[in-house]
């Protein structure tokens, strides 16, 4: 279901994908409602008619966004419904899915038609993929797909639970999984990127995979990259 989570911003979450070796993730997208009343769709979930009855309530969808080449599961289905919309996609995407047309290529800096309302920092350097940042500066919210995850206690079993746990995946905060860690080529990169997401000064923050934080966003991205320091 779609809820207002800040002004300006909403938030619905979607059903579990299948990833690698059978690991199941919670999916969650954002909207948020552009000055001109267009809507920018932030790593979209599942769309049934319920999401797409609320959607179509709220504006117009202007863009789809896909923060890395991982989150393009559903986007096929957002892009068949709403053709007008531009598809803005991480580096990495296009190449995946050669049945998209991607109209956006995330950079450095945001496109200039959300620039006004919406941030963006690219973190480079990881061999897992290249995630693109968001910060909605009306609410002072973050947008992380992948970089940062806290999956509930117990949302895995068996072998599979204790891997999340060495991992990082579950805990009592969002934090950046181990193999995340480990994939950074580029360090001086990654903390390059971290200081301009600091610099935000973070009220919440939004992670696809896990529970909101709704206060001293900026206290838990420090707490979450300070790995990076060692």
């Amino acid at each position: 279901m779609l809820e207002e989570f800040a002004e300006g911003i909403w938030l619905a979450n979607g059903p579990a994908v299948v990833a690698a070796m059978g690991f199941r993730y919670p999916t969650r997208m954002a909207v948020i409602r552009l000055p001109d009343g267009g809507l920018w769709i932030w790593s979209p979930v599942a769309l049934d008619h319920q999401l797409k009855w609320k959607i179509d309530n709220l504006g117009p969808v202007r863009f789809l966004v896909a923060p890395n080449h991982l989150h393009h599961v559903f986007l096929s289905d957002w892009v068949e419904a709403y053709p007008e919309a531009q598809v803005a996609a991480a580096p990495g995407l296009a190449e995946k899915r050669d049945d998209l047309s991607v109209d956006i290529t995330l950079g450095r800096t945001p496109d200039p038609a959300w620039a006004d309302v919406i941030q963006q920092v690219r973190v480079d350097g990881n061999r897992i993929t290249t995630e693109v940042v968001f910060f909605h500066q009306p609410s002072r919210t973050v947008l992380v797909a992948d970089l940062l995850q806290q999956l509930p206690v117990g949302w895995f079993r068996g072998w599979r639970a204790l891997v999340a746990r060495m991992d990082g995946m579950v805990g009592l905060e969002p934090a950046v999984p181990r193999k995340f860690r480990v994939a950074f080529q580029d360090k001086e990169a990654a903390r390059t990127a971290v200081r301009r997401i600091l610099a935000w000064r973070a009220r919440a923050v939004v992670v696809a995979h896990g529970a909101p934080v709704t206060t001293d966003g900026n206290a838990l991205l420090r707490r979450a990259f300070a790995w990076l320091d060692d």
